[in-house]
């Protein structure tokens, strides 16, 4: 027991003297206990005397200091590679069994002298016995695990039992150098020696290609033993060869070749590619010449449908720049000749709609939420172009009067960036004919207003308005002398044609007003869980969650599963759990306010059976993470001689470490009664001696 004190401790011989001294001078005055018995004055006094000792000592805020022995016994951990690469050996039948004995005898034996836990790596770590199942080895996470775990604990040993080979992470030394001073003892599992086999290693491929576009597959092979032979890499879709390509091996005993071959993207959709080696005699394993991926084609091309009343020189200027994009697709017809369905494609460019008033097809566009550009000349009515409902107001015809008048860029157009191209050539292009007099807009942003000379008017030529659908207005004839002069002066056409594709990009770009919306990835592997999110929107666009939705997945066997998802606080949420590898195809569907709202859609589940290639074991690597840890390598036949050496090492002891608390006296409540009590008695005493 130690004592410490701010103050020194030695002022408490001065302070006893002093309440000594303090408590004789108070009772020697005292005459009215001079008739009484002689030991109740000196016993008074001791007690005055003691009280006022222990309230100095109180006082002075003295710390005591208890010190506590603790053994801890050592932690000794077993750590299983629960990849499935564990099977891939001739002797997998055993492993299992082996690997359980080994840590039940561990448990029997020394569950007095240590304290034994279990541990699992894979594509994770958990504290369960091993399945062998898992596609991915991170065992670099497994030592990881250990060293935050316990760290600052006292871990006698771990025993990591593993063929050495990993496929995410870092080399595993790495991290099993940072738990320093504790020996590893590795156990091998599965055969070093490379066997004759041909191994897809890997296949690289883009995940998304566009439709009628050519895509790379980039593919690794690896041939071991196989001698100085020729093989063929063969790519087959729904059964059918599609691309061959020819490897040839030089060393016949380790190669690696890379092949590298184009495909067409002729199918739109999740299309499943199979990679297949030409089989050599005697090879170990057939199962690693295989590889399926998917790729999922898209067709990106937006489809713009160019209507006009009659062939225009403006229309085609307009055409010329759009078709330069190989993702779209231009449909040019008058409008007299159009009776399809507006609603396939994502714009609709109208040339001169207040011409003849085409009453058909405007109620057409009214009634379809397809975003539109018009183009108004000088032939359009202004009540037909009121008719539209865009919020322009032309002037009434005055015998098809018309201005010439140049664009000025108008300051504050947000909507999409202007370019110096834009700008600069605004300066120099000539004028268009606009229809004479005052034109005024209710709504929308407007891009270019009228300018004659120096003057800047208000009239729009170029405006957009934004609401439940996205709409443009051109006002005005001559677009095709911008591109003539601009091409004139400077030999491109930048400036007109970086107009007329933000233009057409801003309106085709559409924004998400669906009620209902499913938010989940297209791709996902065999060992992640399929989690599916959903959003309701009412009408006015809050989001909610009254609705109940449902979910039918659908899988290549065209089998269906019912689910429906889950309420939260906003949105939903739908687990699927880990899926096995196929294309799904799947429907949400909703009801709200007597409206029915419906979603589909298509996934894919790939199987990443990276631990299938691995056909020989890696012990290097167990045997430096042995030999730098103090520790020994063994194989898996060599358990029980682990067992016995466990118990023969010296390092693995207990260790006893000492606590100290501190608490100060002020702290300990007997002190506190204590002091009570002597000022209680000697109360009592001079009480009963009639002092009082």
């Amino acid at each position: 027991m130690k004592f410490f004190s701010d103050i020194s401790i030695w002022w408490l011989i001065p302070w006893g003297l002093f309440s000594t001294l303090l408590a004789y001078w108070y009772y020697r005055g005292q005459k009215g206990l001079s008739d009484l018995n002689r030991w109740i004055k000196p016993s008074l006094t001791i007690l005055r005397g003691f009280s006022l000792f222990l309230i100095g000592v109180l006082l002075l805020g003295l710390l005591l200091e208890s010190i506590e022995y603790r053994a801890e016994k050592p932690v000794f951990i077993t750590l299983v590679d629960d990849s499935a690469s564990m099977l891939n050996y001739k002797d997998s039948s055993d492993v299992a069994k082996r690997i359980d004995d080994f840590r039940t005898k561990l448990e029997d034996q020394y569950s007095e002298k240590f304290d034994v836990v279990h541990y699992s790596v894979g594509d994770g770590v958990e504290a369960i016995d091993p399945q062998y199942k898992d596609q991915l080895s991170n065992l670099d996470e497994g030592f990881e695990q250990l060293y935050t775990q316990f760290y600052n604990q006292n871990v006698g040993g771990i025993c990591f039992i593993s063929d050495g080979n990993f496929n995410r992470g870092s080399n595993p030394n790495y991290s099993a150098e940072k738990i320093s001073l504790t020996p590893i003892f590795t156990v091998g599992v599965g055969d070093t020696i490379r066997k004759r086999d041909q191994v897809i290693r890997n296949v690289a491929a883009n995940d998304i290609a566009f439709y009628k576009n050519k895509f790379p597959v980039e593919i690794d092979i690896q041939a071991t033993r196989v001698g100085k032979v020729s093989s063929n890499v063969t790519i087959s879709k729904n059964g059918k060869k599609i691309a061959t390509e020819s490897v040839s091996y030089k060393d016949g005993k380790l190669d690696f070749a890379h092949v590298s071959i184009m495909l067409d993207a002729n199918e739109i959709g999740f299309v499943e590619y199979t990679v297949e080696l030409q089989a050599v005699d005697n090879e170990s394993s057939y199962e690693n010449n295989r590889w399926s991926f998917y790729v999922e084609v898209i067709d990106s091309r937006s489809k713009i449908l160019m209507l006009s009343h009659a062939p225009h020189p403006d229309v085609t200027a307009i055409k010329s720049v759009i078709e330069k994009d190989e993702n779209v697709e231009v449909t040019s017809m008058l409008t007299s000749e159009w009776s399809g369905d507006i609603n396939e494609f994502a714009l609709l460019i109208w040339h001169e709609p207040g011409v003849n008033g085409n009453s058909e097809l405007a109620a057409k566009v009214k009634s379809s939420s397809i975003p539109v550009l018009y183009l108004i000349g000088n032939r359009s009515k202004a009540s037909n172009v009121r008719r539209l409902g865009i919020g322009v107001t032309l002037p009434p015809s005055r015998g098809a009067r018309s201005d010439e008048v140049q664009a000025s860029l108008k300051s504050g157009f947000q909507l999409f960036e202007v370019s110096d191209n834009i700008q600069n050539a605004l300066q120099y292009w000539p004028p268009v004919n606009v229809p004479f007099g005052n034109i005024s807009t209710q709504k929308g942003s407007t891009l270019l207003t009228q300018r004659i000379g120096q003057v800047v008017k208000t009239d729009p030529i170029l405006l957009f308005t934004t609401g439940s659908r996205k709409q443009g207005v051109f006002i005005g004839e001559g677009l095709w002398r911008w591109k003539l002069s601009e091409y004139a002066r400077t030999k491109y056409n930048k400036g007109f044609d970086e107009l007329i594709q933000k233009s057409v990009q801003y309106l085709v770009v559409r924004k998400n007003t669906d009620a209902l919306r499913i938010n989940m990835p297209r791709r996902f592997s065999v060992n992640d869980d399929v989690v599916i999110n959903a959003e309701f929107y009412n009408s006015s666009l809050e989001r909610i969650t009254e609705p109940a939705i449902s979910f039918v997945l659908t899988n290549e066997d065209e089998s269906n599963v019912n689910y429906e998802f889950a309420k939260g606080s906003l949105d939903y949420k739908l687990s699927l759990g880990k899926l096995k590898a196929g294309k799904y195809s799947w429907v949400a569907k909703t009801s709200f306010d007597g409206k029915k709202y419906d979603k589909s859609g298509v996934f894919v589940v790939t199987d990443i059976s990276i631990e299938n290639l691995e056909s020989s074991a890696n012990h290097n690597l167990l045997n430096q993470m042995a030999t730098k840890s103090n520790g020994d390598f063994y194989r898996l036949d060599q358990l029980d001689q682990l067992l016995k050496d466990i118990g023969k090492r010296k390092d693995i002891v207990k260790i006893t470490s000492e606590e100290s608390s501190f608490i100060n006296m002020i702290d300990y409540k007997w002190i506190f009664f204590l002091l009570i009590c002597l000022l209680s008695l000697e109360w009592f005493v001079r009480r009963r001696a009639g002092s009082y």
